[in-house]
């Protein structure tokens, strides 16, 4: 095969404390990630072989740890860096789109969540 694929983990769950306001550092809320991954593929996918291409559970438990880790202000810095992080655990990776989901955004207003989404493309 050549030629790109995607990979996609949809709607991950993770309690943190991410955003300006004093309250939200105190009492956190759940985020929610979807990244979807386009994988150019290490090697032929007829080997069937793990390493020609993105481990999802690893890429699951780096983002757990870039959003349960320390505090970002703005939920676009936080999804830039999980993007990149993607991109430098897996050089398969040639383009990681991240959307990140805020339900409990400070505003006044009624709204489902606060959403942003953010693109990196590998350098090659």
């Amino acid at each position: 095969m050549t030629g790109t694929y995607t990979i996609t983990l949809a709607n991950c769950a993770f309690f943190a404390r991410h955003g300006v306001m004093d309250e939200e550092e105190v009492l956190g809320q759940r985020f929610f990630v979807d990244a979807e991954l386009e994988v150019m593929p290490a090697g032929p996918l007829e080997h069937d072989a793990l390493e020609t291409t993105v481990d999802y559970g690893v890429a699951f438990k780096l983002i757990e740890g870039i959003v349960t880790g320390r505090r970002y202000y703005l939920i676009e810095a936080l999804a830039t860096e999980i993007a990149r992080a993607l991109a430098q655990q897996f050089p398969q990776i040639v383009r990681a789109k991240i959307t990140l989901r805020k339900p409990n955004a400070p505003i006044t207003g009624v709204l489902d969540y606060v959403q942003v989404s953010v693109e990196h493309h590998a350098q090659r």
